[in-house]
């Protein structure tokens, strides 16, 4: 950057870090106030609607009513939630760490009240507390969901944000930059860039994010760029002593550092740290495909198809008599598709596209100059029907995978199943695909659907099939009932 550039840089940083005031306290305050009026409405309305107005005493607590048990179970509901670190900005806005959070300190005050009230010898109202804690819980999460949803909101036009300056070379620094601008939730900028061997360039690759020389600048970066986090990447070469020094060169409490291990699309479940010795030991588990969790989603595979059927059935009926009515052919459409350990089966759908829509397709793959790419994916596709675009908009016509579904050879959900054709192009990384078997609905269909590259649809079905977990498949089931009813223009 020239003298001129970087003092201007400086000027405006500097201007902004005086203008901005930490925005997590603001915000971490706003819940304090939200949490403590869900609190008070909750406890004092589950004590009128189930005791009455009357003033109650505790059965074996003579000096304690149930109104003054009320403010004291509310005082210890705000204190668990503070506890439990329900507010901080590494949890809040972004992930489920923050709802486990506040699910975890809820049980442990429903535990910590239960052991008192036998100990104390009070019986303290069932329905007080069993209708109580649930419904404190839910209300909890609603106001954290609609906090969430406005803080997203501001996250898009790069309010309330960290501002994050990057350590390591170049490659490093642009493909930390790529994971954090994939998820721009969670609220990671990047404003700027440290390369510890030096560089040349003035800018990060193709982007505008200035490059502030080396780790030796790192305090005017963070002056100019107005950061105020360090991330340093674990290609930066950077020796331990220098890390710890940099540490020391930040500002308590104002800016903060972070370290990215050479790791991407693994998921939080797998990742533990343990300090041993001062060193911190990152623990990766390896993913396991056998044992208790496999059982239970095949249950739940079992379980959910049986009942969408019966559910769906009157909707089955009347899309059969839709697609007859339509154009000749048959009802029910089967395609070979390839499925777990690469065992092909036939795939059911509701016929969508003309009779004879196989034979086409090569034609318009070598229109559209895709042939060659493994995602058979036609826009505009002239082989659809009118019916057809209705019912693939809306995913009507993967209904009859439900019985996939039951038999065995799908998952409610999994990666997306995928032709012969496009598995024979598959690299080593894309086989792993295979390991599991496919799904109805998966991280591809509510993360874009057809507008995704293959690039993004083989990383996403990768990170599913290296993190998967019955828990994550039932978030992403509520998830596709969402994407299911507001496709937006992602499905086609």
């Amino acid at each position: 950057m020239s003298n001129v550039d970087t003092d201007s840089a400086l000027l405006n940083g500097a201007a902004m870090t005086a203008d901005r005031r930490p925005w997590q306290n603001r915000y971490a305050k706003r819940l304090i106030i939200t949490d403590l009026l869900v609190i008070l409405s909750v406890v004092f309305g589950t004590q009128f609607v189930w005791l009455g107005t009357h003033s109650l005493n505790v059965v074996g607590i003579s000096y304690l009513d149930y109104t003054g048990l009320s403010l004291l179970l509310a005082a210890s509901w705000m204190i668990t939630l503070s506890i439990y670190d329900t507010r901080s900005p590494r949890v809040v806005g972004y992930g489920s760490a923050e709802y486990r959070a506040i699910i975890s300190g809820a049980l442990r005050l429903f535990g910590l009240v239960a052991i008192v009230s036998y100990l104390a010898q009070a019986d303290v109202s069932r329905g007080y507390i069993l209708i109580g804690f649930p419904l404190g819980v839910i209300t909890l999460f609603t106001t954290r969901w609609l906090w969430r949803r406005w803080l997203i909101s501001q996250r898009a036009e790069n309010n309330l944000v960290s501002r994050v300056l990057l350590i390591g070379d170049i490659s490093a620094n642009l493909r930390i930059m790529s994971e954090l601008s994939r998820q721009p939730e969670a609220g990671y900028l990047v404003v700027g860039a440290c390369v510890p061997n030096g560089s040349r360039a003035s800018t990060l690759g193709p982007t505008d994010i200035p490059i502030f020389g080396g780790v030796d600048n790192l305090m005017r970066a963070l002056e100019v760029s107005g950061a105020d986090t360090v991330l340093v990447s674990s290609e930066s070469g950077l020796a331990a002593e220098t890390v710890r020094e940099l540490s020391w060169q930040l500002e308590a409490g104002q800016q903060h550092l972070i370290m990215a291990p050479n790791l991407t699309d693994i998921g939080g479940p797998r990742i533990h740290m343990r300090p041993v010795a001062g060193l911190p030991l990152v623990h990766v588990e390896t993913p396991k495909y056998t044992g208790p969790q496999v059982i239970a989603k095949r249950a739940l595979d079992i379980i959910g198809s049986v009942t969408l059927i019966l559910l769906l059935s009157p909707l089955l009926l009347i899309i059969a008599a839709s697609v007859k009515m339509s154009s000749r052919g048959p009802i029910v459409y089967g395609q070979e598709r390839i499925g777990m350990n690469g065992k092909p089966f036939t795939m059911l759908k509701f016929r969508s596209m003309v009779a004879d829509a196989d034979s086409q397709l090569d034609a318009l793959l070598a229109k559209q100059g895709t042939s060659d790419t493994p995602l058979f994916k036609i826009d505009h596709d002239p082989r659809v029907t009118s019916v057809g675009r209705v019912l693939r908009k809306y995913s009507l016509d993967e209904i009859p995978q439900l019985f996939n579904v039951l038999v065995g050879s799908m998952s409610l959900v999994g990666p997306r199943p995928q032709r012969e054709g496009e598995v024979a192009l598959y690299d080593s990384a894309a086989r792993r695909r295979l390991i599991v078997k496919p799904g109805m609905s998966g991280l591809w269909q509510v993360s874009g659907r057809s507008s995704l590259s293959w690039e993004d649809a083989i990383r996403l079905d990768l990170y599913y099939v290296e993190n998967w977990s019955l828990t994550g498949d039932l978030n992403i089931l509520m998830k596709t009932f969402r994407a299911v009813f507001f496709p937006g223009n992602t499905a086609h």
